[in-house]
């Protein structure tokens, strides 16, 4: 076996001992500490060599060399063993705590997979809820907007009822219809209540819904007025009657706007009254 640096400077204690037992090294004053630095270290493995090799002649010549144990390598043996011992406990913790983190690793792991799931269900129910809402929502409004017309007035006054009415109308088509009736119902036999209609009139025109529009605009027409919009009104029913084949109806209301309007009207209205008695081959 190679001897260590260790086992090497004991020998060179060791070996200052005969096989006669001839020669004693007494140690009569402590020596000054040896910087170690390395042209000492490798003098030093020059000299432990040699006698490595004095030894191995020695031997050889039947003149054992006797090795007498030193006491500091003994005790730099038991720290290094003592060393040995603390370094596998280590190691053995060291193991211990991989083993823990592996099965940390493993848990977080499945726990982030089951958070990403729960996540994806909970993103779904939401989804499902908000379309539910939202369809429960669309139903409620659709029921409002089909439910029978009631009076009810928001504000307590006929003309602040049709300007909200109106205003509703320009970006709701639908639910400003809805207004506009509200008002018809509310105030009966006003001049707010025949506006409403005529709007209501021509709302439900732009949505090709003649026959409505006919209703909305002969409710507004009832007892010909003298509003400044009569006389538009009365040529937009005698359309509305030429378009759904009413042209003797037709024929009537243009009847009464002659009568009733053409005085006053301007010439354009005059000249559409004429193309529309054509049209509904009035005599």
């Amino acid at each position: 076996m190679k001897l260590g640096m260790t086992a090497r400077i004991a020998l060179v204690s060791a070996a200052l001992l005969t096989a006669a037992g001839t020669f004693v090294v007494a140690q009569t004053a402590p020596l000054a500490p040896v910087e170690w630095d390395r042209r000492a270290l490798d003098r030093l493995d020059r000299n432990v060599r040699r006698l490595e090799r004095a030894v191995t002649q020695r031997n050889a010549a039947g003149q054992p060399v006797l090795l007498e144990p030193d006491p500091e390598t003994i005790a730099l043996q038991g720290q290094t063993q003592n060393l040995d011992r603390r370094l596998s406990d280590m190691e053995a913790t060291v193991q211990r705590v991989n083993a823990d983190l592996e099965r940390l690793t493993f848990a977080v792991d499945e726990a982030r997979e089951d958070n990403a799931a729960l996540r994806r269900r909970l993103s779904d129910a939401e989804r499902r809820i908000g379309e539910l809402e939202r369809a429960a929502e669309a139903a409620r409004e659709e029921a409002a907007l089909n439910g029978p017309i009631t009076a009810n007035s928001p504000t307590g006054d006929a003309a602040q009822d049709l300007t909200a009415a109106v205003s509703l109308a320009r970006t709701d088509a639908r639910r400003g219809a809805r207004a506009l009736e509200t008002v018809a119902v509310t105030w009966p036999d006003t001049p707010q209540a025949r506006e409403a209609n005529l709007r209501l009139g021509d709302l439900r025109a732009a949505a090709d819904d003649d026959a409505g529009a006919v209703q909305a605009w002969a409710a507004a027409l009832q007892g010909w007025p003298r509003a400044a919009w009569a006389a538009e009104t009365t040529l937009k029913l005698a359309e509305g009657l030429i378009a759904t084949d009413r042209r003797t109806q037709a024929c009537g209301a243009l009847g009464e706007f002659t009568r009733r309007y053409a005085e006053g009207a301007p010439a354009a209205l005059r000249t559409r009254a004429g193309q529309l008695r054509t049209r509904a081959s009035c005599t």
